[in-house]
């Protein structure tokens, strides 16, 4: 990743350890330049290796690296600063993770658009024992995306979305409609 840097010298050169012998000889000076020049981008990330964790400073291949680590989800066709947002918010997005909340906002970092999210459960407080419960007994969900011109890639980026990231036993159905309310694509699944 860092291996080929211009110019990057050594903190530390070997030269400059060798005994008094060596020290004014020519070719053992080289020698060990050499292996400086292939040794100081080891040195140069290990003494910056707390930026490489932070996705606003880290070199944007360690970016995507680290997206694979935290399963940011961001892949390497969208813009850089928008894999960086992706990275930093991916612990935060995990948190709510299976939630209406946490499919929307995954949908709306894929697609760059706020989806609905149609789901059967619910949650409710009683004081009174056998309160009716909410939600319905089947479960289900609908995510329907209200964009300017609908298109097969853009449903089956969203189904892909929604197959990644709802609850693994809740069947769902996708709909991309027109934002003028025309025609819609999508389905069942």
């Amino acid at each position: 990743m860092r291996a080929a840097i211009e110019g990057l010298d050594s903190p530390d050169p070997l030269g400059r350890r060798l005994p008094a012998v060596y020290a004014a000889d020519d070719l053992a000076q080289r020698l060990t330049g050499a292996y400086d020049q292939v040794v100081a981008p080891v040195h140069a990330t290990l003494d910056n290796l707390w930026a490489y964790f932070d996705p606003a400073l880290a070199p944007m291949d360690f970016v995507d690296w680290l997206g694979g680590w935290v399963a940011a989800g961001a892949g390497p066709e969208r813009p850089p600063d928008e894999r960086r947002r992706a990275v930093s918010g991916a612990v935060a997005r995990h948190r709510v993770r299976g939630t209406a909340a946490g499919l929307a906002e995954e949908v709306r970092l894929a697609t760059g658009f706020v989806p609905e999210v149609v789901e059967s459960g619910g949650t409710t407080w009683s004081a009174s024992p056998r309160a009716e419960l909410p939600g319905a007994a089947e479960p289900a969900l609908t995510v329907r995306l209200r964009v300017p011109e609908p298109t097969e890639a853009l449903e089956s980026r969203l189904r892909a979305v929604v197959e990644a990231n709802r609850p693994a036993h809740v069947p769902y159905t996708v709909e991309v409609l027109p934002a003028d309310g025309g025609p819609a694509t999508g389905g069942a699944r």
